[in-house]
């Protein structure tokens, strides 16, 4: 007999409005991300500057509100100028974060058209690793001054007659990492963030600004790091960013599946820590949280170490994804919604091959991988404003987190479309869930669609060749009566309830 769980949600009772940037990705210089992913000149389904057509077609699905480039790790040794102007005159480089050879054939004048065609828009990041405020504020220039400059002027000759007109940017990238190239101490990196954004803004005032996090809840800075680097950036920026991947790599599922409860706590204590710093300033402003990478990552992490250094976009992060970290990903796009008022961007890294939902073959075919769907659903029915769960489930302890719940849930309410939207996960492997939800605030609802991912077998992937082995279905169970809705939720499965209001 299934388990029995409850929710209630109440249209007044509300989170927050629902940034649309919650659903962003990220590219990275790293792997087959750009060459062979995103952009493949010669390759059949490529457009007239390169950029693999099939992939736009899984980009644009999925509706990514903003994309984060070019790393990751890559930035804080990369020179910006080394990508732009003519190919022919653009220098290869030894690229030490990833120990490849970066070509430069694809930079920041490419990523600005492919975003474009991608419908999206650009998180620039800048390099504080090797370099700092001079050369920021001059991509800053050379992005967004209209002419009469020498790097505004540069663009124009480049073919960029108009502004790129780019507004979010990044001031670094994992500062606080041992392994990033110019690691830095909380008060190092607190001083240049500072002078950086205050450049940056002198050069354009209407930009917005996200200071370096911890690059893991783990990381045993945290949260001081937090405090050290916002008690120097927190006037000059609007956001802190926050990294997190998790790995099954000791295939204890039960566990794994409960990692977003650390989720959760990783943001309060992030919110806590702002709104800490906010205190002692005696501040009226309110710093958001930019969840800037997130995924899971460990199934490609034996073949890597593998590879031999310099090559040209060697096949590396390459995860390739199942049904359980499907599961997850739903999860973990449930927690960022549950702080909605606070985490107003978010990027699942990456967006292509490299830890991706979507996967290519260099000269071949694209598809979807396992994750691609609980983010596609997200995306989608996910905007608007998200509601307060009140939920009452059994739940589950493991060696190292308590009090799981086996119903992880969220509602969204899109008062323009008159629609309510029901994301539910049930963590139980072996049972089903039955879920009751009460919408009394909302009158009237009727069922549009019940879409279910689930699979018989936990580590079911999606490849080459079997590119359907795990696909969404819509013969989900669920039944609306009034402002009542009743859904069986299978074992191990992704839910998606979507309601019209009457």
């Amino acid at each position: 007999m299934a388990s029995q769980a409850k929710m209630i949600v109440d249209k007044d009772f509300t989170i927050g409005s629902i940034d649309s940037r919650i659903y962003g990705s990220f590219i990275e210089h790293l792997g087959r991300a750009v060459y062979g992913g995103i952009y493949e000149p010669g390759h059949p389904q490529a457009d007239e500057l390169g950029f693999r057509k099939d992939v736009f077609e899984l980009v644009r699905a999925l509706d990514v509100p903003i994309v984060r480039y070019p790393g990751g790790n890559f930035v804080s040794g990369y020179n910006w100028e080394d990508g732009v102007g003519p190919k022919e005159e653009r220098k290869r480089r030894l690229e030490l974060a990833w120990r490849t050879i970066e070509t430069n054939q694809f930079g920041f004048n490419e990523f600005a058209d492919w975003t474009k065609k991608a419908n999206t828009q650009a998180m620039m990041a800048v390099n504080l690793g090797t370099r700092g405020p001079d050369e920021a504020r001059n991509l800053v220039e050379y992005s967004n001054h209209p002419s009469g400059t020498y790097w505004s002027d540069l663009r124009r000759s480049h073919g960029y007659e108009q502004p790129h007109g780019i507004k979010t940017w990044c001031l670094g990238n994992e500062m606080d990492g041992p392994w990033q190239i110019g690691a830095k101490t909380a008060v190092e990196y607190g001083r240049i963030a500072a002078e950086t954004a205050k450049v940056m803004r002198w050069v354009d005032p209407t930009i917005e600004l996200v200071a370096c996090g911890s690059s893991s809840r783990t990381m045993p800075t945290f949260p001081e790091w937090e405090a050290t680097v916002l008690d120097h950036t927190y006037n000059y920026v609007e956001y802190i960013s926050l990294h997190q991947y998790y790995s099954n790599a000791e295939k204890d599922t039960p566990t794994f599946l409960a990692r977003s409860v650390e989720m959760d706590r990783f943001i309060d204590s992030v919110i806590a820590t702002c709104d800490y710093v906010k205190a002692k300033k005696r501040s009226k402003k309110t710093m958001y949280l930019s969840f800037d990478e997130w995924n899971v990552w460990y199934h490609s992490k034996e073949a890597d170490s593998k590879l031999e250094p310099w090559q040209i976009a060697p096949p590396q992060l390459e995860d390739i994804y199942t049904h359980e970290d499907a599961l997850l990903v739903g999860c973990m796009l449930i927690s960022l919604l549950k702080r909605a008022d606070r985490v107003k961007m978010a990027c699942i890294a990456q967006l292509v091959n490299v830890i991706a939902p979507i996967m290519t073959e260099t000269g071949g075919k694209a598809w979807k991988q396992t994750i691609y769907y609980p983010y596609l659903h997200a995306s989608l029915y996910g905007r608007g404003t998200a509601l307060v769960p009140l939920i009452q489930t059994p739940k589950y302890d493991t060696p190292s987190i308590t009090d799981v719940p086996y119903l992880e849930s969220i509602a969204i309410h899109n008062e323009e479309k008159s629609e309510v939207t029901i994301f539910a996960v049930n963590r139980h492997l072996d049972e089903a869930l039955t879920l009751q939800v009460d919408l009394r605030s909302f009158g009237g609802c009727r069922l549009i669609e019940h879409i279910v991912l689930e699979h018989g077998d936990l580590k079911a992937a999606n490849t080459a060749e079997r590119p359907d082995n795990v696909t969404p279905h819509q013969r989900g169970s669920a039944a609306v009566d009034g402002s009542s809705v009743t859904a069986q939720l299978n074992k191990a499965s992704w839910n998606v309830i979507r309601l019209k209001i009457s």
